[in-house]
């Protein structure tokens, strides 16, 4: 089977890569913006090109019997940047493998698509209410998904909670970079709130099901998520003890710091986007039920253990990234800005 990947130089896509590569699929390609400079290099067909370039998806693209979408602009991006990427981009996509009949197309979106929900869990059929432009741009990508299942092709659509483990950086190398420091965390809210996570393993399994079931059980929209989850106090404190320092999560009032926040946000002295600290005191769980009935799906990692893996892959590698520089994407750290001052105090 030749399989496609776009964004085959991300975070999920590397781990996707790897995951494909263990399970013996040999005919691997992919485009990306970014370079892909990972030892597996040798074993894939790269082609650096933009989603966004018609002729580069059509070179790129040629021969592909499955395509697995994974390219996105995320919420920390230009608003202009992310609808060409996450909307343009994935109508190009799916208008090039429609006319080159590729077999399947499965395309991952996002919870980011229920917005700030008022209950849980949440199933694939509750409104879809995107918050920013990010998950109004998911929303818009799923509809061009939907035209194309009208149109015949077999386009499961995978909702996956926010994903860690080995690559993943982003907002999570800020917390474990104070972790790893011996530093309390600071948390919005009580922290008794239940928020799910997905390990990135999990999420490939998951990938992997819609690749090789029957193509009338997979053309559906699945939720996943991890199935065993506390709460962000209990969770993300694991990882403080994991870190052995003694260290707290320490809960501060939702509503002070969300305007601390939007402030610095006016500012351009935040590194958190509306989503983040808008959700990080709510509930925040989806139900998987539909995936394990329909796919199979049966996570292997906890909440707690995916972040303690992701922990012990950032400390394994922590000085490399020091040299990595700072960014917008899962790949690299974010900036941390203001909350560098902040880290002093605790």
């Amino acid at each position: 089977m030749n399989i496609y990947i776009t964004g085959i130089s991300g975070f999920l896509s590397i781990n996707l890569v790897r995951y494909l590569l263990e399970k013996g699929y040999t005919h691997i390609s992919g485009i990306d913006l970014v370079d892909f400079a990972y030892p597996e290099r040798n074993r894939i067909t790269f082609y650096q090109g933009d989603i966004r370039d018609r002729e580069a998806v059509r070179r790129s693209m040629a021969g592909a019997e499955m395509v697995i979408h994974t390219a996105a602009a995320l919420p920390l991006y230009p608003p202009e940047e992310i609808y060409t990427t996450d909307v343009v981009g994935t109508r190009i996509l799916l208008e090039e493998a429609h006319a080159m009949g590729v077999k399947r197309f499965i395309h991952i979106s996002s919870t980011a698509v229920y917005g700030v929900p008022d209950h849980h869990p949440l199933y694939e059929d509750d409104p879809l209410i995107g918050v920013g432009p990010y998950g109004k741009a998911k929303i818009e990508a799923e509809e061009v998904c939907l035209e194309y299942r009208q149109k015949g092709m077999c386009v499961p659509i995978l909702r996956p909670k926010s994903f860690i483990g080995p690559e993943r950086l982003g907002v999570f190398a800020i917390f474990y970079e104070w972790a790893s420091e011996g530093k309390n965390f600071p948390m919005i809210g009580s922290g008794n709130n239940r928020y799910q996570l997905l390990d990135v393993e999990d999420l490939c399994e998951a990938i992997h099901a819609c690749m090789t079931l029957d193509a009338e059980k997979v053309n559906d929209t699945f939720n996943i998520g991890a199935a065993e989850f506390t709460t962000m106090r209990q969770d993300y404190q694991a990882v403080l003890d994991e870190a052995g320092f003694g260290k707290r999560i320490i809960p501060f009032p939702a509503g002070p710091v969300i305007l601390a926040l939007k402030v610095l946000e006016a500012l351009n002295l935040s590194p958190l986007y509306p989503w983040i600290y808008e959700t990080a005191s709510k509930d925040s769980f989806v139900s998987i039920e539909k995936a394990q009935r329909v796919l199979n799906f049966q996570p292997k990692y906890s909440n707690r253990d995916a972040l303690l893996r992701n922990y012990r892959w950032y400390l394994a590698n922590k000085d490399a990234l020091a040299q990595s520089g700072e960014g917008v994407t899962h790949r690299v750290p974010w900036k941390q800005k203001a909350l560098k001052l902040v880290k002093i105090f605790f």
